[in-house]
């Protein structure tokens, strides 16, 4: 009969203490590693203790340190483009469209009325007007000057001061002068200028905006009339009242600047007569040609733009010959 096989490994050291031949234990001659190990598992333990570390070995997988995902929960609209987009990806359909319109970035905002709303013809106009006054050497108290009212469209009279465009050939003083005689009936010379105004406003699809060059006025004769078609009403009305009854606040300033340019005025006799000497042209400059002209291309319609043709090129033969 052969032995049977020893059950017992001698390769593999055991945690018993090892025994002489006399069967008492062996001296420890340094290399005592089953105690060394106890050690330093009691020393790991009283560390873990101290730092509240798990005493259990960390996880190697992935899966535990990411957090536990509740499948039930709706998912967000930025995984779902997410999985579209892996979708398309993977199925090599590389000339997908977008997804939002003319390119559009997703997530941007969406244009207002008036940014989608086509762009108005910016259009600039030059007028002149004056303020005319009753009698310039008269007292403060008894001055006073011709207004123009207009109805708007909610029914309400603005009240302002006489002013029209500069037509072809004129200077800025003598459209002050038609115009006050158009709009009221009554003529005046020029005194001394007050000053010009803009302002911008739209009218019939078109972003208009508009400078008015205003004068001083002295009256020389005529009757107030309201035969304009543009006028309803036409008053006098006294100076002190015009900034309360002025609609306009520039026209208002200007009203109150008018006190100031007649008190210089009368101060020096020769002055007046000086400021009205300088204020007789009959040519206009350059500045008032070109005012003249932009007044009457305001009225004609836009140039139409042509659409430009794009150019086909020739087919090339199937063949690739040329």
């Amino acid at each position: 009969m052969s032995a049977e096989p020893s059950l017992h490994h001698t390769d593999v050291a055991s945690d018993a203490p090892a025994v002489g031949d006399a069967g008492k234990p062996a001296k420890n001659d340094g290399n005592d590693q089953p105690a060394r190990n106890r050690r330093n598992r009691r020393g790991r333990r009283r560390r873990g203790r101290r730092s509240n570390r798990p005493t259990e070995a960390k996880k190697t997988d992935d899966t535990a340190a990411k957090p536990e995902v509740d499948c039930d929960a709706t998912p967000k609209p930025s995984d779902l483009a997410n999985r579209n987009r892996r979708k398309n990806s993977g199925n090599g359909n590389n000339n997908s469209k977008p997804t939002t319109p003319n390119g559009q970035r997703r997530g941007g905002r969406r244009p207002t009325d008036a940014e989608t709303a086509p762009k108005l013809r910016t259009v600039r106009e030059t007028s002149a007007g004056g303020l005319v006054l009753s009698d310039i050497d008269a007292p403060f108290e008894d001055l006073s000057a011709a207004l123009i009212g207009r109805v708007d469209r909610r029914g309400r009279t603005m009240w302002s001061l006489p002013k029209g465009h500069i037509e072809t050939g004129e200077t800025a003083e003598q459209t002050a002068m038609r115009e006050v005689a158009e709009e009221t009936g009554i003529e005046g010379t020029i005194v001394a200028p007050l000053g010009k105004i803009d302002y911008w406003f739209v009218s019939e699809g078109r972003r208009i905006h508009k400078t008015v060059h205003h004068y001083l006025l002295r009256f020389t004769g005529g009757e107030l009339s309201d035969e304009d078609y543009e006028v309803s009403e036409v008053a006098w009305v006294p100076l002190t009242e015009l900034p309360r009854r002025l609609t306009y606040s520039d026209e208002r300033r200007l009203a109150r600047m008018a006190e100031s340019v007649i008190a210089d005025l009368r101060s020096d006799p020769n002055r007046l007569a000086q400021s009205e000497a300088d204020c007789i042209r009959t040519e206009p400059n350059d500045y008032e040609r070109a005012a003249a002209a932009r007044n009457q291309r305001r009225n004609e319609p836009p140039p139409t733009v042509k659409p430009r043709r794009r150019r086909r090129r020739p087919r090339r033969p199937a063949n690739g010959d040329g």
